[in-house]
């Protein structure tokens, strides 16, 4: 757990302590548009996080440490409508920060973020789990999106 609370704890905190940056109450609608759109992708970050790591435990029999990994292929729960619902989880929990904080530097992170796993999942991760899972995997990659959910969820029978 170590990286995604840095990612979404340690990382802001420096972000806003460096920009100034503090929660203030709503001074109108907009503002609080922007807030509550905040605490909602707040609320779906994080469940869709949870639910990701409860499934690499229990179904995958392994963590998101990289020394132990799932050791079976994970298609199940919210790996059935996107192909990386931690990050995605990430992501949405990055944007309420944003939003919540109604913070440009915020804002700044979690597109650096997004960023950064959009060049280092398709180089380094996908090919490892391509070698991994071999045929199950591939399958699954060509019918389910990285990062943006399916409207319908994926079954292996087609």
């Amino acid at each position: 757990m170590a990286l995604p609370c840095t990612v979404v704890i340690a990382i802001p905190v420096w972000v806003a302590e460096r920009n100034h940056v503090s929660f203030s109450a709503p001074r109108g609608p907009a503002d609080l548009a922007l807030v509550l759109c905040g605490a909602a992708l707040l609320v779906v970050g994080v469940t869709l996080f949870v639910a990701s790591v409860y499934y690499f435990w229990s179904r995958g029999r392994g963590t998101l440490a990289p020394w132990d990994p799932p050791r079976q292929f994970v298609a199940e729960g919210p790996y059935r409508f996107v192909r990386n619902p931690m990050i995605s989880g990430v992501i949405l929990v990055l944007a309420a920060e944003a939003l919540i904080f109604r913070s440009r530097p915020h804002a700044e992170w979690a597109a650096l973020f997004t960023l950064i796993n959009a060049i280092y999942i398709p180089l380094f991760e996908e090919p490892m789990l391509a070698a991994r899972f071999g045929a199950p995997y591939e399958r699954y990659k060509r019918a389910v999106r990285r990062f943006f959910p399916r409207v319908r969820p994926w079954t292996p029978e087609g």
